[in-house]
C-alpha cells in the first residue's frame, strides 16, 4: 500500500479502508503504521472498520481527519477471544472527513423497514416538523411532507458473517459495505481499498455503480479476489 498507493496518482471520492486492527497474534494482524496519514493525501472521505480499542489505541494518527458519526456492524455471530468479558458481537465502522462538511459527499439513505413502518406517521399522512437548530446538526428550516412509508437507515446495520463462505478471515458482507458505499460516494465515483483481502470493498462498489480500486498485499488473496471480481453480478 505504501508503494503502490503513491504511484497510483489517484484522488478517490471515498477510502474504505479494513485495516489490522492489532488485537490478535496472528502473523498478518499487524498495524501498518502511518497509513491513515497516507491516505489523506488521496481522499477526503474515508469510513475505517475497526474495534473501539484499536481506535483509542491509535487515535494519535488520525490528526489529520475529523470525524463525522460511527456505525455499528450487528453480526449474527460473534468472537469469543476472552472468556472473562463479553461476547462481542459488534465492529466499528468510522466515518471521517477533510476540509468542510458541506463539500463532502453524503446522501443519507432510506428504506422501508423489514418490519415495516412504526411510529406516529404511517404511509400517506402529511407530516410537519419545525425548525431547528443545535451545535452539532446545525440550523433546518420547519418543513413538511407526505409519509411515504420509509426511513431513515439507521447506524446498526444488521449483516451476517461470511463464516463458512469468506475468501478472507476478516471479509465484511456486501450488504454491510454496500449502504457505506451509497452513503459517501457519488454514483459513478471512486472507492479505493487499501487492505483490499478478499475484494468485497470492490464487489460492492461495482454492484452500486461505483469504480473501485483495491491494493492487496498477499498474492493468493489478490488473485482470489481477481477470479471474484471476474464472475457476472446480475444488478
Amino acid at each position: 500500500m505504501r508503494e503502490i498507493l503513491p504511484a497510483l496518482g489517484v484522488q478517490a471520492d471515498l477510502i474504505v479502508a479494513d485495516p489490522p486492527y492489532n488485537e490478535t497474534p496472528i502473523t498478518w494482524d499487524r498495524w501498518p503504521t502511518g497509513w491513515p496519514t497516507l491516505a489523506a493525501q488521496h481522499t477526503r472521505s474515508m469510513w475505517c472498520f475497526g474495534s473501539m480499542r484499536m481506535f483509542l489505541d491509535r487515535r494519535d494518527q488520525f490528526t489529520d481527519w475529523k470525524l463525522s458519526q460511527d456505525v455499528v456492524w450487528h453480526k449474527n455471530a460473534g468472537a469469543g477471544m476472552s472468556t472473562d468479558r463479553f461476547r462481542r458481537v459488534h465492529e466499528y465502522a468510522l466515518h471521517w472527513y477533510q476540509g468542510a462538511w458541506r463539500d463532502i459527499h453524503h446522501e443519507a439513505l432510506r428504506h422501508v423497514p423489514p418490519g415495516g413502518v412504526k411510529g406516529r406517521t404511517k404511509p400517506g399522512d402529511a407530516v410537519r416538523r419545525n425548525g431547528e437548530h443545535g451545535p452539532h446538526i446545525g440550523k433546518r428550516k420547519r418543513h413538511t411532507w407526505t409519509d411515504d412509508g420509509s426511513r431513515m437507515v439507521t447506524t446498526v446495520i444488521g449483516a451476517s458473517c461470511m463464516r463458512g463462505r469468506a475468501i478472507h478471515p476478516t471479509e465484511k458482507p456486501v450488504p454491510l459495505l454496500d449502504p457505506l458505499i451509497r452513503y459517501a460516494c457519488p454514483p459513478g465515483g471512486l472507492v479505493l481499498d487499501p487492505f483490499a483481502g478478499s475484494g468485497s470493498t470492490l464487489d460492492a462498489a461495482r454492484q452500486s455503480g461505483r469504480r473501485a480500486i483495491g491494493i492487496e498485499a498477499n498474492e493468493e488473496y489478490c488473485e482470489r479476489a481477481a477470479l471474484r471480481l471476474s464472475e457476472l453480478v446480475l444488478i
